[in-house]
């Protein structure tokens, strides 16, 4: 018998008819007998503490603890998000992007490329960051970390309530040309009171202060080993001397006269005293 479809036709044609078959077998077999009775599951009983409850409210997440405050997985979730932003307030915020460049400028002052490291620079720019801003950190503490984790203000007043210090802070030591700096650069109103300063503004205008006493500072450390340089170099020149790189020999010269005047402390007691 000629079929009216190609040979190929047919058997697809054929598999896919022996599949549906297959299937519908193996439904009739496995399923349940025609006339049986299922029997209905009975409802749960509210006084059974084991019967699951539903009330088609979802899924909830408690933000407060039994005692009123936040709950435990709410304060880690802050402190994660502090510790992603840290180092951008660490540098925007707090006296270690002054006292670090300061610490820098001694070593390039000095003739020293990597001694010392650039981690030791920044771990003591770190801890003397620490000590300047302990009373600010106190006071944030008290007035809007403590209050929040007790229960007794919500999150928003928490941080309204602990950039209060940090924000005077700030004022006290941000020049007013830089904060009108900025203010134009952004295009905004002149504020009639320091308190009407927005953070975005205050942030870079306190960095641009900081730079600038860094650099003053530097350049003061800068003078007299400058004039060593220029000393040692006159020597060797007029001895003829000129195939010996003057570096070499001002270095010791520098680094004694740095001891003899305890350089670090002269620095360190500096730089805190610009926050005095």
């Amino acid at each position: 018998m000629n079929h009216p479809y190609p040979r190929g036709v047919v058997t697809t044609l054929r598999v896919v008819l022996a599949s549906a078959a297959l299937a519908i077998a193996l439904m009739v077999v496995m399923g349940a007998p025609s006339g049986a009775v299922v029997d209905p599951v009975p409802p749960a009983d509210p006084a059974d503490p084991a019967a699951p409850t539903t009330d088609g409210s979802g899924v909830s997440v408690e933000i407060f603890g039994v005692d009123g405050g936040p709950s435990s997985s709410v304060v880690v979730l802050i402190a994660i998000t502090l510790l992603s932003v840290a180092p951008s307030l660490l540098l925007m915020t707090t006296s270690f992007t002054k006292i670090f460049v300061v610490l820098a400028l001694s070593r390039q002052a000095l003739g020293l490329q990597s001694t010392p490291p650039t981690s030791v620079l920044a771990g003591l720019a770190l801890f003397l960051s620490l000590f300047v801003m302990g009373p600010v950190l106190s006071d944030m503490n008290d007035l809007g970390v403590q209050p929040y984790l007790n229960g007794d203000v919500t999150f928003a007043q928490g941080l309204d309530a602990a950039i209060q210090p940090l924000r005077e802070f700030m004022v006290s030591y941000t020049r007013e040309s830089d904060i009108a700096l900025v203010t134009r650069a952004a295009g905004l109103d002149n504020p009639l009171t320091p308190a009407d300063v927005p953070m975005t503004t205050l942030m870079p205008a306190f960095m641009l202060s900081e730079l600038r006493a860094a650099f003053i500072i530097g350049f003061v450390i800068f003078v007299p080993f400058l004039v060593i340089d220029l000393v040692v170099s006159g020597v060797l020149m007029s001895m003829g001397m000129m195939m010996l790189p003057p570096v070499m020999v001002s270095l010791p010269f520098k680094l004694l006269l740095f001891v003899l005047v305890d350089g670090w402390g002269l620095i360190v007691t500096a730089l805190i005293g610009t926050y005095g």
